[in-house]
């Protein structure tokens, strides 16, 4: 018992330190890594970007030739492969790591246990699983694209207590306090893209940017450079577009994904430095699927949906969607109001039904956080 509290001691912090990465990260995972040696902490962690030295390899550079005989504490598998940076594991084995305990196995298949087998082979200790279910709250993302190919995907929804999201002149601002605001920045600065559709654009003018000036005080704190600005993803069939919009201008880069294509139009985007999409469609509508498919292959881990009703309730409905992100503000905005979701259900038995994983009191209003169970 008392080891298994050590082991929870040190992994806790080797968490912190991987949230440090939250906002920088992009394609790769969150990761922190904790030496100690005796009682003592000799060095300490943390992946921040693509192409940088992954966790382990700095808190072994920062250890020195303390490292040898040190447990090593790290929230993913190390790795055992040669991509942008050296294997891992065969740093930990060269540094003369006694012990290595990890959070959670890394799905990826260049890794998938190859890394827990060379620490073993070499004589090294190691301890798996280790507070995995609050790992894998920080790289869900990861890990569900490494299993599936495809972004983990939340939709953020903003309701009156009475489920209307707008009033039916469109206006919308402002359903929820500056708190909820405040919150809603931080799931936009982990994510790698967003994706809005283009009513959403032209009712709202809106920029979709992440502004950490804007974050809550606790998410602060891992601001620890400049952050990722996630692709901004318009779902605009007709090409509707006004080259004048808001979103197109920085901080980040656009996507526009159209299902018809306007030569001249087209050119005039690029010159902005728009990135122009044309996908698949399914009666004259974007494929959704194939959309979702493409951030995949562009190594995006986590989308945010901040989409109207109908853009959102087809994401729904074609099971594109893994969670949902509801704040909902005291107020009553009456029945003639914009839905929260546009969904053709008519009977009970073709109910969506979501798993609630919590509740958090934001000022006057409250998020519920909810994964999708999909039939």
């Amino acid at each position: 018992m008392k080891h298994k509290s050590r082991h929870r001691k040190y992994m806790k912090k080797a968490l912190k330190l991987a949230a440090k990465g939250l906002f920088t990260t992009g394609a790769n995972p969150r990761v922190g890594c904790v030496l100690v040696k005796g009682d003592q902490i000799v060095a300490q962690a943390f992946h921040q970007r693509v192409g940088e030295p992954h966790a382990e390899a700095l808190a072994l550079q920062q250890a020195g030739e303390q490292a040898a005989g040190a447990t090593a504490y790290v929230t993913l598998e190390p790795c055992s492969h040669q991509g942008r940076n050296p294997p891992c594991a065969d740093a930990l084995i060269q540094a003369g790591i006694k012990r290595v305990v990890v959070c959670n196995d890394d799905p990826n298949p260049l890794v998938a246990g190859g890394g827990y087998d060379k620490l073993q082979a070499a004589g090294i200790e190691v301890i798996k699983g280790v507070l995995a279910k609050r790992g894998q709250a920080s790289n869900r993302g990861f890990f569900h694209r490494m299993q599936t190919g495809l972004p983990w995907v939340r939709c953020k929804l903003a309701q009156s207590i009475d489920g209307r999201t707008a009033m039916a002149s469109g206006e919308s601002f402002w359903i929820t306090g500056e708190p909820a605001r405040a919150d809603g920045q931080y799931w936009r600065g982990r994510s790698g893209a967003i994706i809005t559709g283009i009513e959403t654009v032209l009712q709202d003018d809106c920029r979709l940017d992440f502004r950490p000036e804007d974050l809550r005080k606790k998410h602060r704190k891992w601001l620890i450079d400049q952050p990722n600005q996630p692709l901004r993803v318009v779902v605009d069939s007709q090409m509707r577009l006004p080259l004048t919009a808001k979103i197109l201008q920085p901080p980040g880069q656009v996507m526009l994904v159209v299902a018809q294509e306007d030569c001249d139009k087209v050119k005039q985007f690029k010159q902005l430095g728009v990135d122009v999409q044309v996908m698949p469609a399914i009666d004259g509508r974007v494929d959704l699927s194939q959309l979702l498919a493409h951030l995949g292959h562009l190594e995006i881990n986590e989308v945010l949906v901040e989409a109207g009703a109908t853009l959102a309730g087809a994401m729904l409905q074609q099971q594109l969607l893994d969670e949902l992100l509801i704040y909902t503000a005291p107020v009553l905005m009456g029945s003639s109001g914009r839905p929260l979701l546009k969904l053709n259900i008519e009977e009970m038995a073709d109910r969506h039904h979501i798993q609630v994983i919590s509740t958090t009191s934001l000022g006057l209003d409250w998020r519920t956080q909810a994964l999708i169970k999909h039939k």
